[in-house]
């Protein structure tokens, strides 16, 4: 069982701040690092490093040949990323001291995808297989359409939210991934059962996982829901802990692990990564979630 992940790859720029810069002000920062990003790129390395197969499609620039052989280097499958004359996305992160970040991002490549490249993307897909979305990359749209007519389980983590998402054929996904601040957009509540009750009206047939940061995740199939908490940690940076918890639900679930269990073991990946500076650089690996377990 294959994942294809049809994703984004970032270059991260990561400041520690003392505070979220206000407007109008020029805020010294009191470290700098690069690191490799993108909710695609975090999300491959995340089942990769859960133990799935892995197939990352996409475009870069040359600026971000260095994320293709980082995610090579993870035994991923990257023949189906392409590399473009344009710049490669990036994102201007800051980090507070109590772990909280807040991030502009750049599309570059990532937006630059074309409908072709997609169906070139799924071309040797075979039913079952799951094709893995966020919302940092074009033609969402014809990805899902592509998707369904192949039989793919199709899962789409509905971030970062914007208004467009609510236009996309959701009725056709297997499961949608959001935290409470998309669930709110798509349902009209803050309430995370009214979120899920809403939605599942709206999508019937179609799994929904909630995650609430370190209050853990709930997940809704129909009349059964299960909920999970996230093992109390001191957060460092929680810059990628959702592309982890992400990646390794997914992967779990790929694996044929039940949802109940998947969410856990997925939690527990997340709260080790906040303990870490970074994205794709804080996401455990298998031993280390199975050690802490």
């Amino acid at each position: 069982m294959t994942i294809i992940n049809l994703g984004s790859c970032c270059i991260d720029h990561v400041y520690n701040v003392p505070s979220f810069v206000a407007p109008g002000e020029t805020l010294p920062c009191t470290h700098y690092e690069v690191h490799p990003g993108g909710k695609g790129l975090n999300q491959s390395i995340a089942m990769a490093r859960a133990g799935a197969k892995v197939k990352h499609a996409g475009k870069i620039g040359e600026d971000g040949t260095w994320l293709k052989e980082l995610l090579t280097a993870e035994g991923v499958d990257t023949s189906a990323l392409k590399i473009a004359k344009e710049a490669t996305g990036h994102a201007n992160i800051q980090v507070t001291p109590n772990g909280e970040n807040a991030i502009v991002l750049f599309g570059g490549t990532n937006r630059l995808i074309s409908g072709d490249e997609v169906s070139e993307a799924l071309d040797h897909s075979s039913p079952g297989d799951f094709l893995m979305l966020q919302n940092e990359i074009s033609e969402l749209e014809t990805a899902i359409d592509i998707g369904a007519s192949k039989g793919l389980r199709i899962v789409l983590n509905a971030a970062p939210m914007t208004p467009d998402v609510k236009n996309l054929p959701l009725d056709k996904l297997e499961l949608i991934i959001i935290n409470e601040i998309e669930g709110e957009t798509l349902a009209g509540t803050s309430e995370p059962h009214g979120i899920l009750k809403t939605l599942s009206s709206m999508y019937p047939g179609i799994e929904i996982l909630l995650t609430m940061g370190k209050d853990g995740a709930i997940f809704c199939s129909g009349n059964n829901t299960f909920s999970a908490s996230s093992p109390k940690v001191v957060a460092l940076d929680t810059t990628g802990a959702g592309d982890t918890f992400t990646g390794y639900f997914v992967a779990e679930r790929a694996m044929g692990t039940l949802p109940e269990k998947a969410m856990a073991i997925a939690c527990a990946a997340a709260s080790i990564s906040v303990t870490r500076a970074g994205a794709a650089s804080s996401i455990p690996y298998q031993k280390e979630v199975e050690a802490a377990g």
